[in-house]
C-alpha cells in the first residue's frame, strides 16, 4: 500500500467516525463562573483547549473570556463535558446542531446568570 492511499484510507475512517456532540463549560476555578457552549464534536474542542493551555494562546477561546483569562491566567479555566448527545447513525447533522442549541439553553438557564460569564 502506498502512502497516498494510506492517507486516503485514515482519512476515510475518520469521517466515519461518530463526533460526541453536546455541552461544554470552561470554567473559570477561581470565580466559578462558566462559558456554556455546545459543539458538535467535542474532543476537537478538548484539544483545542489542550492545545491553548500548552501554548499559552488565548486565540481559541471565545472573547467573552479574554479578560478572565488575562486576569486569571490560562491555569485558572477547566473543559468540562456537562450533557453528550447520544450517537444516533443516520441522524442529520442539522437536528444534532438543533439539539445541542437547545442543550445550551438549558444549561445557561440551569447555571443561572450569575454563574455565566
Amino acid at each position: 500500500m502506498t502512502d497516498r492511499a494510506r492517507r486516503r484510507e485514515l482519512a476515510a475512517a475518520y469521517r466515519d467516525t461518530p463526533r460526541r456532540a453536546g455541552v461544554f463549560l470552561i470554567r473559570n476555578t477561581v470565580t466559578g463562573r462558566a462559558l456554556v457552549a455546545g459543539s458538535l464534536d467535542l474532543d476537537s474542542e478538548k484539544h483545542k483547549f489542550d492545545f491553548a493551555r500548552a501554548t499559552g494562546s488565548r486565540g481559541v477561546f471565545d472573547r467573552r473570556l479574554v479578560p478572565e483569562i488575562e486576569r486569571y491566567g490560562l491555569d485558572a479555566f477547566a473543559l468540562e463535558v456537562v450533557e453528550e448527545l447520544p450517537a444516533e447513525p443516520g441522524r442529520a447533522e442539522d437536528q444534532v446542531r438543533a439539539d445541542v442549541a437547545t442543550l445550551v439553553g438549558l444549561w445557561r438557564e440551569k447555571l443561572g446568570p450569575d454563574q455565566l460569564v
